[in-house]
């Protein structure tokens, strides 16, 4: 695909960090050049939202310059802004969208989380064509649910270069959730450096933009944490894997500047309020390949909606947000003063960052990033791994014989895993453990949210018996950076079939180093308790290391879909599957 940048950023490995600190200093929501681009975000709050209510747009994707770091850039947006315009539709209504492309290459809009005809998906090659230059596409489609969504670009990689925007359905019915502040807060991750770029260092060091890679300080951190013997064991182990427990994620800092509504940290976000009045913020991850733990330090966080329904409402302190979920969150700040929405990065290099404040210029103290994380036995081997300290139930690729343990669950490997150089790891006894907020947020003094909290309000849309499973697992290889379902890229894979009507457990087996948010388009993901009850139903699942987990799926969409790892070079090396139902 061709793009939009005018830079490829080869110098990046030197200047990243610098560039990371410009971001701070400078601040700026996109300094913008030439006053083309303008921030959208949130319904009430500083600047000029730029919402647009209805039933009937016009949408135009282009190109605009902006500036976060210090350096010119070119981003692709949508009506000139960025992130694009917040759409605001009625469950209920029939929208009608007009998308001109006003770009050089082919793009797309698609709709995620929301339920349509699999020819408005607007994934290319999937649903349809794509939009060629000069060219206006209708997505026309009933609206049959409500809550907060986003929309994206599903062409190349436009989604890293801005184009994404905000959506929020109003319900039929009167809204169940009261609040007298409204915003949208979507997290995003913005790079100077083209993106192929960044996937084509990707593909030739996969750690490239790994800044938090072990060092002979940590090694001696760790002797005298626990003792030279244990430590001298526990670095031969990951070496004789060829894995490092820093590997938390591909694309990081290093590379990355966060945003929080368009604004780095130092442009600082801002949405009002007045003490004692309640404030909904709607958390959307529109980034390509992050995963924020977000908090606000002093306030208890309510969250009442996941992927746009409905949850009981369940207290925390903190919450994981994976790429491209979606959490709906109520809090009440009770006092006269300015309070930090801190949006740290999984990786630790980095963060976004706004303020809920009483009058405009106000803010408040910025917490210190957390320690970087280390993955644990347990992120490697799942359930055996819990407690130990062996090697013992995980199979490298060179071993096809499998361990079982009493009560554990029994991974089912498919035969393309073995003797594959594109599987670099398989987990024999995977954890289903959904209470486990992930690396980096067990046991830090802080109520975390997890999926075993979470539970959608009313139950399942499909109480019906399950009629058929299907289990996937989860591959890749670090060092060829190469990531697929069952061993096989895309371009290997025969699509899945699933027969129109049939009520589907979909059976997921992580069997890489890294979380992976898995979406499923034009139909319900009802994810499962570990004894197969209905716990809350997502468009976007993240799949921690190691860990096995079911969700039902009603197949009630005819059509082509796309199934996928929403991490965007996952997806682009090969973590993507056609679902075809018929």
């Amino acid at each position: 695909m061709k793009h939009t940048f005018r830079n490829s950023g080869s110098a990046i490995p030197v200047l990243a960090r610098r560039r990371f600190v410009q971001g701070l200093a400078l601040g700026g929501t996109a300094a913008l050049l030439g006053g083309l681009v303008k921030p959208a975000w949130a319904l009430q709050g500083l600047g000029e939202p730029v919402v647009l209510a209805g039933a009937d747009f016009a949408l135009e994707v282009g190109e605009a310059p902006v500036n976060f770091t210090g350096a010119a850039r070119h981003a692709t947006t949508v009506n000139g802004s960025l992130p694009g315009p917040l759409l605001r539709w009625r469950e209920g209504t029939t929208v009608t969208l007009r998308v001109t492309n006003r770009l050089r290459v082919p793009t797309s809009i698609h709709w995620h989380g929301i339920l349509l005809p699999f020819d408005m998906d607007g994934v290319p090659g999937i649903s349809f064509p794509g939009i060629a230059p000069g060219e206006t596409f209708v997505y026309r489609f009933p609206v049959k649910q409500s809550g907060t969504y986003w929309y994206h670009a599903h062409s190349g990689f436009q989604e890293q270069t801005g184009l994404y925007g905000a959506l929020v359905i109003d319900p039929a019915r009167p809204e169940r959730v009261r609040a007298e502040r409204d915003y949208v807060v979507m997290l995003n991750d913005w790079s100077d450096e083209d993106p192929e770029a960044i996937f084509a260092h990707l593909r030739k060091q996969s750690d490239y933009y790994n800044r938090g890679e072990l060092t002979v300080r940590d090694f001696f951190a760790d002797v005298d944490r626990m003792g030279l013997k244990r430590a001298l064991a526990e670095h031969r182990m990951w070496n004789e894997m060829r894995m490092s427990p820093r590997d938390l994620v591909d694309v990081a800092g290093a590379t990355y500047t966060y945003l929080m509504n368009g604004a780095t940290p130092a442009g600082n976000w801002t949405g009002l309020f007045k003490p004692g009045e309640r404030v909904r913020l709607r958390f959307i991850n529109g980034s390509s390949n992050s995963f924020f733990d977000v908090r606000i330090p002093g306030l208890k966080l309510s969250v009442v909606a996941a992927d746009g329904q409905d949850v009981e409402p369940v207290e925390v302190d903190e919450f994981r947000i994976g790429t491209a979920e979606v959490y709906d969150v109520l809090v009440q700040p009770w006092e006269d003063r300015a309070w930090t929405i801190f949006a740290q990065s999984m990786s630790r290099d980095g963060y976004a960052r706004g303020t809920l404040a009483p009058r405009a210029g106000m803010q408040a103290e910025v917490p210190r990033l957390d320690p970087l994380p280390r993955l644990s036995m347990a992120d490697m081997m799942g359930a055996m791994g819990e407690g130990e300290h062996s090697m013992h139930g995980m199979d490298m690729g060179g071993h096809d014989d499998m361990q079982d343990m009493d009560g554990m669950p029994e991974a089912h490997h498919a035969r393309t895993e073995f003797h594959n150089p594109n599987v670099d790891m398989r987990v024999d006894m995977p954890r289903t453990r959904l209470d486990d907020p992930g690396a980096g947020l067990r046991d830090n003094g802080r109520r975390v949210l997890t999926y075993a909290g979470l539970h959608t309000l009313g139950g399942s849309l499909y109480p019906q018996p399950v009629t058929r499973e299907i289990e996937l697992h989860l591959t890749g290889n670090m060092h060829r950076f190469t990531w697929g379902f069952d061993g096989l890229k895309f371009s290997q894979a025969k699509p899945i079939h699933f027969r129109y009507g049939e009520h589907l457990r979909i059976i997921l087996v992580n069997d890489t180093m890294m979380t992976h948010p898995i979406h499923l388009h034009g139909m319900w993901s009802e994810l499962e308790s570990p004894e197969q009850q209905f716990q809350v139903r997502k468009h976007t699942i993240s799949v921690q290391p190691a860990q096995r987990i079911t969700y039902r799926v009603q197949a009630d969409a005819l059509g082509r879909w796309a199934y996928h790892c929403h991490l965007l070079y996952h997806m682009e090396a090969g973590m993507f599957r056609e679902v075809v139902v018929t």
